[in-house]
């Protein structure tokens, strides 16, 4: 639940509902920071197609890099949503159980050199924007990555940060149930 009126499944009707209907469809379930959305259903729409491009469409990054990226800015922002939700599907692609512990937790001791330049851009973007240089990009480059790749951790840790504010502004909260059921694309 949140700290605002919400439309329930049940009582939507009209663009909400076939927003609903098709979330249910893709993901299995609508989760509560899309449901917060219910009252502004173009909102829920424009939110809901850019999360789908940017952490399930083809192009540069992996599925776990992604979830990482996620985990790492929503634990920077304390946002225990979001942590849980993206732990939670970080442990379908990371099945180490240390290495998960490290990406929330300590990033900056993580073995994969790669994905270590990724999370600790992503973390200083998070808590420490205006500090960002020429310098970070060239870290990621070190390891690899490309432009293309840059713009992707960018533009996923710029979104994270945005939902972050959402849940955390609005009192969006986790529980078991809420964490766990969701498709996967």
């Amino acid at each position: 639940m949140s700290w605002i009126s919400e439309t329930p499944e049940s009582e939507a009707h009209g663009p909400l509902r076939d927003i609903y209907d098709a979330i249910r469809k893709q993901r299995g379930k609508v989760a509560r920071i899309l449901r917060v959305h219910s009252l502004d259903p173009g909102a829920l729409q424009h939110h809901l197609d850019l999360y789908m491009h940017l952490m399930f469409s083809p192009g540069p990054l992996s599925r776990r890099e992604r979830e990482a990226i996620a985990v790492v800015v929503s634990a920077a922002n304390g946002c225990a949503y979001c942590v849980a939700h993206h732990l939670e599907a970080l442990h379908r692609y990371e099945k180490d159980e240390a290495v998960l512990a490290t990406v929330s937790t300590a990033p900056d001791q993580l073995a994969d050199l790669r994905l270590r330049a990724m999370l600790l851009y992503a973390r200083k973007l998070t808590a420490a924007p205006s500090t960002m240089d020429q310098a970070q990009v060239a870290a990621l480059r070190a390891e690899g990555l490309t432009d293309p790749d840059i713009l992707r951790i960018n533009l996923v840790t710029a979104y994270f940060n945005f939902v972050n504010r959402i849940a955390l502004g609005l009192g969006v909260e986790a529980d078991s149930e809420e964490i766990s059921g969701y498709a996967d694309e």
